[in-house]
């Protein structure tokens, strides 16, 4: 059984620069491919369309057609190849920042179409799942807070050491069958309520 078809969308006013991506695509295998001319309808379509990759093609994109997209990646997290005629380094920072998985100037040849494609979704994918491991290292040290400030208050009202506490929510979670953090915010959020 063969993998699901990726389904590209090409965002591209002028015609003939959307064919040659459009052929690179096709010559790489993939059939599911859209193409928008009028980019002011390109918010409409991509919610009509979802693609799981957009190629845009600007070839003299002014600042404000360039932050509009620079818009529509961060909304859109998926992968985003973004060709460009001249930048400069603004412009490329911008981009990063904006998640757009590559940014090329002066490339568009449909013979580099296929590899800015994988290079794209395989920039994408290293992407997300940094921002992944970030948001779960985040969740865990907040985790790791709220369990401190939770044996803080123990050690005071109890007279507990740090590892009594500690193993008095870790009984209390087994007991009521929940996560030791969530006995650490319920702690923590009454001790809130019944201060002075």
């Amino acid at each position: 059984m063969s993998a699901p078809q990726l389904s590209v969308l090409i965002i591209d006013e002028n015609r003939i620069r959307a064919s040659i991506i459009q052929e690179g695509l096709r010559e790489a295998g993939l059939e599911k491919v859209s193409v928008i001319h009028d980019v002011t309808e390109v918010g409409r379509k991509i919610g009509e369309i979802s693609p799981d990759v957009v190629f845009i093609d600007l070839e003299n994109p002014n600042r404000d057609m360039l932050e509009n997209f620079f818009a529509l990646s961060r909304a859109l997290r998926k992968p985003i190849a973004m060709f460009v005629d001249r930048s400069d380094a603004a412009s490329i920072e911008k981009a990063v920042e904006a998640g757009v998985s590559a940014y090329i100037v002066d490339g568009l040849k449909k013979e580099r179409v296929k590899p800015i494609l994988d290079m794209a979704i395989s920039r994408f994918n290293a992407f997300a799942k940094l921002t992944h491991e970030l948001e779960v290292a985040r969740s865990e040290l907040e985790d790791r807070k709220c369990i401190d400030r939770a044996k803080g208050i123990l050690m005071t009202s109890r007279g507990l050491d740090e590892d009594g506490a500690y193993q008095l929510l870790r009984r209390t979670a087994m007991n009521q069958n929940r996560r030791v953090v969530d006995v650490a915010q319920s702690l923590v959020m009454a001790a809130k309520l019944l201060e002075p």
